[in-house]
């Protein structure tokens, strides 16, 4: 390893600056609009209401964001694609409709409930998908279809608008449930290590092809950064965060912040390293050109409206575990608005074919911070509305420019 780092190290990191710089004027500006808007978001509430910071506060935004960004992931693979899912909301309250029902009314164990919500999520998102590739409906008109179908079948199953409580313990650990202090810096250091390995293995691969590219200092600031800022969240979740420690501790990462996790990285995996992945930006740059290249377009359509409703599935669960309950307006209001925002928000095009799974978890952030730092200052509903419409509309109008200056380069 320390034979690939050395041959790096001497090469000019001023060329990397540079590359990215020229990246950014040309309008490939990834992520960085939306970490800045999550960093000065946070920097803002903080002064405003100390609070915003606290320990109880910090795990409150994990579960507050958590739905929207499981949701805000299924919808990455649809949006790759230049296409929509209206129904990804109420996608999720079907589902969470369906995982309450047999939990309390049928006395299923938790894993069977949990396989039906998942598996009522695929034949949703397998008759999207075939009605917009084998009709050729727009994915606009029949998402939207099933936008207000699926609220008719969430009453239906609910017996028009009963209220189902959920008791399962294991459900109810995902939100409310704090993974051990210890462990959870075991997982650190698991994750940190990955990171590492993979960077790492990136250079090298890089190195054996001759190709230049990132330099051993730049690597290195790389995991050192990503180390410190997952070891100072860990830090924040593993304090003291009950009023009354005597009579009830409460520390740890909350239980959803490790599932939102291994899921984006099996996403991002699936996304950059799989032969489905490429197929997915592939279509979405071009589809007659991948047609061309012997991808079956139609059957990579499908797949991702699939996976869309799967993960708007895992959503409602999460959603019913933080509230402990499910209702007819559980994955509706806003839920699929926010999630389209906060994959956009994260930087994914509309356009499609430019996109990360991490898109949605950053996205998701900066919904949460303007939701609930607004909160703590006492805004009502409306005004968070507003904000968040207009931190959207900015974020599709960088995507547009960028696409426009990318055009132009061109």
């Amino acid at each position: 390893m320390s034979a690939v780092l050395e041959k790096h190290t001497n090469a000019p990191v001023s060329d990397l600056v540079n590359t990215y710089v020229g990246r950014v004027r040309s309008g490939d500006m990834g992520a960085l609009p939306s970490v800045l808007a999550l960093i000065i978001l946070s920097c803002v509430f903080w002064i405003a209401r100390p609070v915003f910071m606290s320990e109880a506060n910090f795990a409150n935004l994990f579960t507050q964001g958590a739905a929207i960004a499981v949701i805000a992931m299924g919808l990455i693979f649809v949006l790759l694609l230049g296409e929509i899912d209206l129904s990804a909301g109420f996608t999720s309250g079907v589902c969470a409709a369906v995982l309450a029902v047999l939990l309390t009314d049928r006395g299923w164990p938790w894993y069977l409930a949990v396989l039906a919500s998942l598996l009522t999520g695929v034949v949703i998102g397998l008759t999207i998908g075939t009605i917009v590739v084998k009709i050729g409906i727009p994915s606009f008109v029949v998402t939207l279809a099933a936008f207000l179908a699926l609220q008719g079948v969430a009453l239906k199953i609910m017996d028009n608008g009963r209220n189902i409580s959920i008791r399962d313990d294991t459900i109810l650990a995902i939100a409310n449930k704090n993974v051990p202090p210890l462990l959870g810096w075991l997982m650190y250091l698991v994750l940190v290590a990955g990171f590492a390995f993979l960077q790492y293995r990136k250079l090298r691969a890089r190195n054996k092809l001759g190709l230049t590219g990132e330099t051993a200092p730049v690597i290195v600031a790389r995991i050192v950064a990503v180390a410190a800022v997952l070891g100072i969240a860990v830090l924040v979740l593993n304090g003291e965060r009950s009023r009354n420690p005597e009579l009830h501790s409460l520390k740890g990462m909350p239980i959803v912040v490790p599932l939102i996790a291994i899921l984006l990285l099996l996403w991002t995996f699936v996304l950059n390293r799989t032969s489905f992945g490429r197929h997915i930006y592939a279509v979405g740059g071009n589809a007659e050109a991948a047609r061309r290249a012997g991808i079956t377009v139609d059957r990579v359509k499908i797949a991702a409206f699939v996976l869309c409703s799967t993960m708007a599935s895992v959503g409602g669960l999460v959603a019913a575990s933080r509230a402990n309950s499910v209702d007819p307006n559980t994955g509706g209001s806003s839920v699929l608005l926010l999630a389209v925002g906060a994959a956009v928000i994260g930087g994914t095009s509309l356009f499609g074919g430019r996109g990360r799974m991490l898109d949605a978890v950053l996205g998701a952030a900066v919904v949460a911070v303007i939701d609930n730092g607004m909160g703590l200052m006492g805004y009502s509903a409306g005004t968070k509305f507003v904000v968040t419409g207009f931190v959207l509309l900015l974020a599709a109008g960088v995507d547009a420019l960028s696409r426009k200056r990318t055009l132009l380069r061109r």
